[in-house]
């Protein structure tokens, strides 16, 4: 599905140049879940924005689903993230003003997709992530985990082909973050989502299918957790973060 052939990206001036990204390549297969760590500075951010399109590279291609999303104009931009892209974010930023309902259907009521439409849409994502019976309430009046599931639904709901995640659980508390994680791997496992996550947190990680270490903007190394328990998971991608060099506290 996503294809990462050899992006670099610099930042600055002649005289004063950074590279953020040095020819990083890897690809994403549709049903995947995949986990980017690295200590802060190491690319990882970066390489997220450039894939979702916030940010462009400076060499290499983006594919996906077979479309280099550098040659994509303003128009044909925005287009893409609408239908192509799906966001978690840390604070969900739903509205308050609008129903659960109308927050889920707000992206594909822009698009000026028939209001029958959304609301099958909106009425399939929602029972598949338990919410069904929420859609009538406000933000304002739903606990936190449900605001996760609403987010996680809006993030879905037009068929998007990728779930972009930018370190997701970093506002939350545990058990909130294991709440959400757990709605992620659902929506991997049971959804066939295909989800890439950004985070400093190994915990988070080891809910991962595969995890793609970053150091110095290159692909340091990568783990499959394959038919081992997640905890067991958890501990191989400590030991790799060890390996990153520094203190491990920095990235976890």
């Amino acid at each position: 599905m996503l294809q990462v052939q050899n992006i670099e990206k610099y930042y600055g001036s002649k005289n004063n140049v950074t590279k953020a990204l040095d020819r990083v390549s890897f690809d994403v297969e549709a049903g995947e879940f995949l986990a980017i760590m690295g200590a802060s500075g190491s690319g990882k951010t970066t390489l997220l924005n450039c894939i979702s399109t916030i940010d462009t590279i400076s060499a290499g291609k983006i594919l996906l689903n077979g479309v280099n999303i550098a040659d994509l104009g303003e128009e044909e931009l925005a287009k893409f993230r609408r239908e192509q892209l799906g966001f978690v974010f840390q604070d969900f930023n739903l509205l308050d003003t609008l129903t659960v309902e109308e927050n889920i259907g707000l992206a594909l009521s822009l698009n000026h997709i028939a209001p029958k439409t959304v609301q099958d849409r909106v009425q399939n994502v929602a029972q598949k992530l338990g919410i069904a019976d929420i859609l009538l309430k406000f933000p304002y009046q739903i606990s936190g985990g449900q605001k996760q599931r609403t987010a996680c639904a809006r993030a879905m709901v037009a068929g998007q082909s990728l779930l972009l995640a930018d370190e997701p659980t970093g506002a939350l508390d545990s058990k909130a973050s294991k709440n959400l994680l757990e709605i992620m791997s659902s929506m991997n496992q049971d959804m066939g989502a295909t989800i890439l996550m950004v985070t400093h947190d190994a915990y988070s990680a080891s809910y991962a299918k595969r995890v793609l270490f970053l150091k110095d903007g290159r692909v340091f190394n990568e783990l499959l957790q394959g038919k081992r328990g997640r905890p067991v998971f958890y501990h191989e991608i400590l030991d790799v973060l060890a390996a990153l060099g520094g203190d491990v506290s920095d990235v976890i």
